[in-house]
């Protein structure tokens, strides 16, 4: 395998885990919270759609990603009142959450477009392009960095540069402020934070909105970065691959990036190579495209017991009088 291969198969790799890395980054903050959020790949899929079908129609980008931004606050508002306000079930908001988006964004997209629920493929000014980053074709010809650089960190959409960002942000916010020492403290002991009179439900809410915006970028990112519209269903099982990355990372922010980056390297060997010859034993295709899926059930076996989820995880908070 020589170094343009696998470049190729890393730049694969790193657009393959934006959506992930978003979507695991936006779970931390709900569950560190102690909100458990299922919902992920509900909020991603309602976000995709809208994205999509706004940029279809107004050949407008930024405004097909204010929209899905939207659509997955919107759906972050609806698990924040049933599960903080009403105090419901938060994993059985989720899995509404998700059951709802599937059925909308197909019904909807029918009736909008006739289309079996897909969008209109999108077109120039409708979906982000890549960027090339100052002196990458100049620096191309220096052996080694010149195509990392070149082809390894330029050529991306700006949504996969945003999404690295926000891993040291996350970082930043939630262990180097204010705001991050009781959106944490939240999590593991409410009844403290209500007494020092801070106000839980502000700051679970905050949580959860946040959780909204990232899975908002996560969705609009997946029609009109990675693809070039919305079908239905094309989330394919990201939220929860994004929850098992949260339990492996160990709700942590540089951690999650090495688990999303884990799971996009899977996919994108899983793209590349799809029938692998072993010595005359030939690895079919769907065995690689169920890898993912498979470390996905293999973490959760073997991390569940040693990753510790914040105490007050999945509990409503109650105020006493």
């Amino acid at each position: 395998m020589d170094l343009l291969t696998i470049l190729q198969i890393l730049d694969s790799t790193l657009r393959l885990a934006t959506p992930l890395l978003l979507a695991c980054l936006a779970g931390m903050f709900s569950e560190r919270a102690g909100v458990f959020d299922i919902g992920l790949e509900g909020k991603m899929l309602a976000a995709a759609f809208l994205s999509a079908a706004v940029a279809a129609v107004t050949l407008n980008v930024w405004l097909g990603l204010a929209a899905g931004i939207a659509a997955s606050l919107l759906m972050a508002a609806i698990h924040g009142v049933a599960s903080i306000t009403f105090r419901g079930n938060q994993l059985i908001s989720g899995v509404a959450i998700n059951f709802l988006a599937a059925g909308l964004t197909v019904l909807i997209g029918q009736h909008w477009f006739q289309l079996g629920g897909r969008t209109p493929a999108l077109l120039e000014g409708g979906r982000f392009e890549t960027i090339t980053l100052p002196g990458a074709e100049s620096l191309a010809g220096i052996p080694v960095l010149g195509p990392i650089y070149a082809e390894l960190i330029s050529g991306h959409t700006i949504l996969v540069y945003v999404a690295l960002l926000c891993v040291p942000a996350s970082w930043w916010l939630l262990y180097r402020t204010r705001f991050g020492l009781r959106l944490r403290a939240v999590g593991e002991n409410p009844a403290a934070v209500d007494t020092a009179g801070v106000s839980v439900v502000t700051l679970r809410f905050a949580s959860v909105m946040i959780c909204g915006l990232l899975c908002g970028i996560a969705g609009a990112y997946l029609a009109t970065g990675l693809s070039a519209g919305f079908v239905k269903d094309m989330t394919a099982g990201r939220g929860f691959i994004a929850l098992a990355a949260l339990i492996f990372a160990k709700w942590r922010p540089w951690q999650a990036l090495g688990a999303t980056l884990l799971f996009g390297l899977l996919e994108a060997l899983a793209n590349r190579y799809q029938n692998i010859d072993l010595g005359g034993v030939v690895i079919p295709v769907q065995v690689m495209q169920a890898l993912p899926y498979v470390l996905t059930v293999i973490i959760l076996a073997g991390f569940v017991g040693k990753a510790i989820p914040p105490r007050a995880g999945g509990e409503p908070y109650v105020k006493e009088r």
